[in-house]
């Protein structure tokens, strides 16, 4: 699928020209790289934004029409404002035929379904990576790279080096690196034993009730109207106390 962009040279400059154009439903950008210098323009934020809901837009060359000029570019970078859905700055590269670029593809999974991990293990598909990074020259550049998870079983992986890539294309990985791209895996479960153990662990202590109040701790007064040591109130203590004294 092609993609073309248009776009205008930007003339205003600084963070209160770029303010002014978004506010006039414009995105500040800029376009880079090959022999030429880099070139600040501005695009309408409708028509980019609808181009960024779709995945391909990411990894394809693009056509940017930049005044009548049709140049083959790539999306490099998007700033997107903290909160609203508005695109704040773009960035785009420009592609030479004759020379390799170094692009983000996202993966693409498949017959997970059919695979005998999910199919009669009772696994579940987990996709580790969800892009890699290839090298490739530009009529070479894939959308996408093809998972297939058909052979696998539980406890089973696929790694990087084992995707099947189209022709040109290489990954740029390190010599001795070769990360996960997807696995099955057995879901967890909760027994019925497990569940009644954090039932019991979570529920609440029993709490003294009034008429049944906590004993008093060493070297603390009993509550009014409880009694103390020996069975006898403190008003019973009191009162023996006062007919020894008229003694």
């Amino acid at each position: 699928m092609k993609f073309e962009i248009s776009a205008q040279k930007r003339e205003t400059q600084g963070t209160g020209g770029s303010r002014r154009l978004r506010r006039m439903g414009k995105v500040p950008g800029i376009v880079y790289g090959g022999n030429d210098g880099p070139v600040n323009i501005e695009l309408d934020h409708k028509a980019l934004f609808q181009h960024l809901r779709d995945e391909k837009f990411h990894a394809s060359i693009l056509t940017l029409d930049l005044a009548g000029a049709k140049l083959p570019v790539l999306l490099r970078a998007v700033n997107m404002h903290p909160f609203k859905l508005q695109v704040q700055h773009v960035d785009f590269q420009r592609v030479s035929k004759d020379r390799k670029i170094h692009m983000k593809v996202p993966l693409h999974f498949v017959n997970a379904e059919k695979s005998p991990g999910v199919k009669e293990q009772g696994g579940i598909a987990s996709h580790v990576l969800n892009e890699v990074d290839i090298v490739c020259f530009p009529d070479d550049l894939p959308e996408y790279v093809e998972v297939d998870l058909g052979n696998l079983s539980v406890g089973h992986s696929i790694h990087a080096r084992d995707l099947a890539l189209p022709k040109g294309v290489e990954l740029t990985l390190h010599k001795d690196e070769n990360p996960v791209v997807a696995t099955v895996v057995i879901p967890a479960l909760i027994t019925e034993e497990e569940e009644a153990a954090v039932v019991e662990a979570v529920a609440p202590s029993e709490v003294p009730t009034t008429e049944q109040a906590a004993p008093a701790k060493e070297g603390e007064a009993p509550a009014e109207g409880a009694a103390g040591k020996g069975g006898e109130k403190p008003a019973e203590k009191a009162e023996k106390g006062e007919k020894k004294e008229k003694k």
